[in-house]
């Protein structure tokens, strides 16, 4: 927990940047100004939004957050230093970032002179003298200077005396954060703090600066430096590659860092950036740093899968801290030691970070993780009762058959309502067929299904066509029960997985199937499996239309309930 007296870190995210670089991902203008506002709302001190002029997109982003700016955030341009043998000043790419508009510009500059010598194809004194002219043009138009070392460690280890001339030049200049870059990601946590050390030494002692809030023009509060101190900050920019981007970002910091730049979710170029959903709490939980306000961290759950759904990439269900299985306990003993106190296995509690406890049901599960998972879904068993003995034994039976309820909990919530006699029947599927033409020379098969179900003694039969057989099967399902079952209308089948159990048997292996639906504020997940696909299918699309008319009459019944 951080306290008034406890030290401040400065965060810079650069998942609109960086982050952008990942392999697969790829942002709109509005999906990136959508990332800026919760990033703003998260309180992160800077948002680098990109590098103005590398492309109409950016160009764009950065004119719409000067109609509307961020509440308390500086949004931050991105640039290299001038060309070899030019000058600052009629460099257009600096023009570009002087029309962004930002009062913060991170310029990046060579700090290994293998890349000075190889990639710039310069000298080594150019190279110093780029990074001179560039910081102090930008700092004559009225700008504010954040130096990102590129391959600093790198450049360090080849040739410490030139390495640290870099540094020299952006301090003479007028740049008021140094960020030292592990480029490549190749750097050890040991060396991190090595390194670090000697440049706290170095260039002064850095962790006394004086520093303060800010005024902007709209007089919202943003963090920036006191531009009194003479000293620049040392900032840390790590990257993944040997998975150590955290580790060495932690590092860095208790060498004397005072910035700490990374991504939501670890998203970069190559294997990532640092994640900052990983740095936050680790730095404000464990180490007591201020990075953020204990309420904005209660929002570092929703943040992460915000920018995930908005990125169109799967979140990380096991990613330490926000991940959905990040306090999810499987085996019978945690659980029952959880249970009791939940320090025996949770190293913090999940809802300082905005996540929450799960008690995941398997063939590995005791007793107590029957009666927990019962508990969640608002039914009380008495583990003393036969009923609840039944219900393990029946998961049991069931996950030696190959269902997997870990991973669908809607049907191991039918499961139980069945076992205690609870179990109420919406409807009653008769039968079903499903035909499928495949015509040479077109691309996609026609589907069509016909299902037989009863409801309220009524029999009904209808049919449906689908571009395959599973979404023909769910189409006559919906179509049959939406007239006694309006709200069947919201339900969408969100995903659809298929897993062979028995390879070795071929076209006669049993298979499961994993039917993910959802209401637009819930979702929930089903499980069927058969050596026949289809019917297997059948199972979990059945369930999973079953169960989610079972929690609409819930809410219902909660809505009507007195108060």
């Amino acid at each position: 927990m951080t306290t008034n007296s406890s030290p401040q870190l400065w965060l810079y995210d650069t998942t609109l940047r960086d982050g952008t670089q990942r392999e697969g991902l790829s942002v709109s203008i509005e999906d990136k100004l959508r990332i800026a506002r919760r990033l703003d709302q998260l309180g992160i001190p800077f948002i680098e939004g990109g590098w103005p002029g590398a492309n109409p997109k950016d160009v764009q982003f950065f004119w719409q957050l000067q109609e509307d700016p961020l509440k308390q955030a500086e949004i931050v341009a991105f640039c290299s230093t001038r060309r070899p043998n030019s000058t600052a000043a009629t460099e257009p790419m600096l023009q570009d970032i002087l029309a962004a508009g930002t009062r913060w510009v991170t310029i990046f500059g060579k700090s290994w002179d293998l890349h000075v010598t190889t990639s710039l194809k310069t000298t080594l004194e150019e190279n110093l003298a780029m990074i001179r002219d560039t910081i102090e043009y930008l700092r004559s138009q009225g700008r504010r200077i954040i130096y990102d070392a590129e391959h600093w460690f790198d450049g360090y280890k080849h040739n410490r005396d030139y390495a640290l001339q870099t540094l020299e030049a952006a301090i003479a200049s007028g740049a008021e954060w140094l960020v030292l870059c592990d480029t490549n990601g190749g750097t050890l946590p040991h060396e991190i703090s090595q390194i670090v050390q000697d440049v706290v030494k170095v260039t002064g002692e850095l962790g006394t600066g004086d520093w303060e809030l800010g005024t902007r023009k709209d007089s919202s509060q943003s963090p920036i430096p006191n531009p009194q101190s003479p000293i620049p900050q040392i900032g840390i920019h790590t990257h993944n590659d040997s998975e150590m981007a955290v580790a060495n970002a932690i590092a860095a910091v208790m060498a004397g860092a005072k910035m700490v730049q990374g991504t939501i979710n670890g998203y970069g170029e190559r294997c990532g950036n640092a994640n900052l959903c990983s740095l936050i709490p680790n730095l404000q939980l464990k180490l007591g740093y201020s990075c953020i306000t204990e309420d904005q961290l209660t929002q570092l759950t929703e943040a992460s899968r915000f920018v995930s759904e908005v990125v169109n990439l799967a979140p990380d269900e096991h990613a330490p801290f926000v991940g959905l299985s990040a306090f999810a306990h499987k085996g019978g003993i945690h659980v029952s030691a959880v249970e009791r106190n939940p320090l025996t296995y949770e190293h913090i509690q999940p809802e300082q970070v905005g996540n929450h406890r799960r008690i995941v049901i398997s063939e590995q599960s005791g007793l107590s993780n029957v009666l927990a998972k019962a508990r969640s879904f608002g039914i009380d068993l008495d583990q003393q009762k036969a009923e609840a003995k039944q219900i393990l034994q029946r998961l049991k039976d069931l996950e030696s058959e190959g269902f997997q309820f870990e991973a669908a909990e809607a049907s191991f919530a039918l499961l139980m309502h069945e076992a205690l006699g609870g179990r109420q029947k919406f409807f009653e599927v008769k039968g079903f067929q499903v035909h499928c033409d495949l015509i040479e020379g077109k691309e996609t098969s026609n589907a069509l299904a016909t299902v037989k179900l009863a409801v309220d003694g009524k029999n009904i039969l209808e049919a449906a066509e689908g571009n395959g057989p599973v979404a023909a099967l769910d189409a006559a399902l919906r179509k049959a029960l939406v007239n006694f079952y309006p709200q069947i209308a919201t339900f969408d089948l969100t995903d659809y997985k298929v897993r062979i159990l028995n390879g070795h048997t071929g076209t006669a292996a049993k298979t499961r199937v994993l039917v993910e639906s959802g209401n637009g504020r819930q979702r929930w997940t089903t499980v069927g499996v058969s050596t026949n696909i289809l019917e297997a299918s059948y199972q979990a699309v059945v369930e999973g239309l079953e169960y989610g008319l079972l929690l609409h009459s819930q809410t219902e019944a909660a809505l009507k309930a007195p108060s």
